[in-house]
């Protein structure tokens, strides 16, 4: 089972979300989890877009609309790869 660790994103804007998910991922080791969660629309397309790049899986993306009244939030669950 990997490990899961979490970033809480939300209330950053873009390019933060992504800068915070690189330097959390430069501490994890392969195959751990990492899981994002931020408000910023744009994530929607960023996060994907630099696991891609970076060569590190996307395992789950949801828009959940936060009762809390944050509005949407977005989250992430990413397998680091080597």
């Amino acid at each position: 089972m990997s490990a899961l660790e979490s970033l809480d994103a939300r209330g950053l804007l873009c390019p933060l979300p992504v800068i915070r998910t690189q330097d959390r991922i430069k501490n994890l080791q392969p195959g751990e989890l990492l899981e994002v969660v931020a408000t910023d629309p744009g994530t929607m397309q960023d996060i994907p877009a630099w696991c891609r790049v970076h060569g590190h899986e996307l395992v789950t993306e949801e828009t959940v609309d936060n009762e809390s009244g944050e509005g949407l939030v977005y989250r992430f669950e990413i397998r680091v790869n080597a």
